[in-house]
């Protein structure tokens, strides 16, 4: 189903909460033995609206009106507002044993020991729930953000090979 915001969009003041820059995440990988990529499950959905909003995402279909009770996609600042939540939530970690972008996580250690823990009783204590199909636990490379990052740092990605070496001639210019 697809519900249209456009003019509720228009009407909200742009949530200016910076996301974080990709490339600092990404350096801040080297150096650590484990990473654990991390994806959270519909991730916008998992967050409640307050009771006065929800109104303001009805939708009509031929069964009744309805509104949503959990932050749809396509809200204008459904990405800022996932961030200030995971950056609240994961305060004490971010920088340390942990990276996140929006709804990516990642934990990085240096060593194995109570590598997943701290984030899990985190996940636990707000509820948050990860998508299994996209996560990967205690490995020592993997895609952050479209990225292969490993201990070492970026590493080659092969897809992104791939899609340059794809490229028609015609599209490019030795010049």
């Amino acid at each position: 189903m697809c519900v249209d915001f456009t003019d509720l969009n228009k009407a909200c003041p742009k949530d200016s909460f910076p996301l974080p820059h990709i490339d600092q995440l990404i350096d801040a990988t080297v150096g650590h033995e484990l990473l654990s990529f991390l994806d959270a499950y519909s991730g916008y959905n998992q967050i409640l609206m307050e009771e006065e909003d929800q109104e303001k995402t009805t939708f009509i279909t031929q069964q009744g009106t309805y509104c949503y009770r959990v932050m749809p996609f396509g809200l204008k600042n459904a990405g800022a507002t996932y961030q200030r939540l995971v950056t609240k939530m994961f305060k004490d970690q971010l920088g340390k044993t942990m990276e996140v972008y929006i709804d990516d996580i990642l934990v990085k250690s240096k060593r194995k020991e109570d590598h997943l823990r701290e984030a899990f009783d985190i996940l636990r204590r707000y509820g948050m729930k990860l998508n299994p199909e996209k996560c990967a636990f205690g490995v020592t490379s993997g895609k952050f953000l479209d990225f292969l990052v490993s201990q070492r740092g970026i590493e080659v990605n092969p897809d992104q090979i791939k899609g340059i070496e794809g490229i028609p001639e015609s599209l490019t210019s030795k010049k």
